[in-house]
């Protein structure tokens, strides 16, 4: 082959693989093209998921919120369950907000009972909260007391919490008191459709809160500044169902209701999750 036409070949070929070259870039994702800045480029990345925080009540511990926890994992939420203290709303809301210092981003707040009164409290000072998820919760206006809240909007179908107080000793010799649910009608006043085996053990592990803390009003009414969502449960024996839906009602929560008794997020977590969710749709 001559000179001349090796020439010709050489360039017949670059030109064939630039046309190639070139084809192959224009078919790529827009993900892999060359479109500007790493701040462009970030900017078609979906942003991160809220972080979920879990509040458990009185008379529960963290371990209540196993199954929403496992079933919000799944679909790629962070999770916490705080170690609610229980020593009363201001102490508590104290307590979370230092717990969440160090969370950073987008937070849902998800309080159980007691601590439905212990997000609202404490979320005002909150940075990045997009929304409260209330089960089966206490929902306090600024200056109530749950205690008051019960008194004013008595449920007939609820009869009285078997609560038993107990006096105890602080190291300083002060002398306080704390209240827990009779063990043996715990499964009838707290857990009635979760298993017998589990709510036993539920009675056993349950922590106590200050007797104080029912009658102590709350500071602050964060649902007024961030949208809220709320599980009612039908069959509470714990928190009236009708003061449930007066409290979520009040504050403009979205509501979903189902049949459950006051430990729902242990026998219905597909529903607990189901409303963080729809949180998180709305509030993105």
């Amino acid at each position: 082959m001559s000179k001349q036409k090796r020439t010709r070949r050489s360039v017949t070929l670059a030109a064939s693989v630039a046309v190639v070259t070139a084809a192959s870039a224009a078919s790529l994702p827009l993900a892999f093209a060359n479109t500007g800045s790493d701040a462009d480029l970030g900017a078609h990345r979906a942003a991160p998921k809220p972080t979920v925080i879990l509040v458990h009540g009185a008379f529960a511990d963290a371990s209540g919120w196993n199954g929403t926890a496992a079933r919000l994992r799944d679909q790629g939420f962070t999770v916490r369950a705080v170690a609610n203290p229980l020593r009363g709303p201001d102490y508590d809301a104290a307590y979370l907000q230092s717990q969440l210092q160090s969370v950073k981003g987008p937070k849902i707040l998800v309080g159980h009972s007691y601590g439905g009164a212990v997000i609202t409290n404490a979320a005002t000072a909150i940075p990045d909260v997009k929304a409260l998820v209330y089960i089966a919760a206490f929902i306090p206006e600024k200056g109530e007391s749950l205690g008051g809240l019960m008194e004013q909007h008595p449920d007939t179908g609820v009869p009285p919490l078997p609560t038993a107080p107990f006096p105890f000793t602080r190291p300083d010799g002060t002398n306080a008191t704390e209240v827990m649910i009779d063990p043996a009608r715990f499964h009838a006043a707290f857990a009635a459709d979760v298993p017998a085996a589990t709510s036993a053990l539920m009675a056993a592990s349950q922590r106590p809160i200050a007797a104080e803390a029912f009658g102590q009003p709350l500071k602050n009414a964060a649902w007024k500044g961030i949208p809220s969502w709320a599980l009612v449960a039908r069959n509470d024996q714990a928190i009236g169902p009708s003061l449930e839906r007066f409290m979520a009602k009040r504050a403009g929560a979205r509501i979903t209701e189902v049949n459950g008794s006051h430990a729902v997020m242990v026998s219905r977590p597909d529903a607990v999750t189901n409303l963080v969710k729809q949180a998180y749709r709305a509030t993105r």
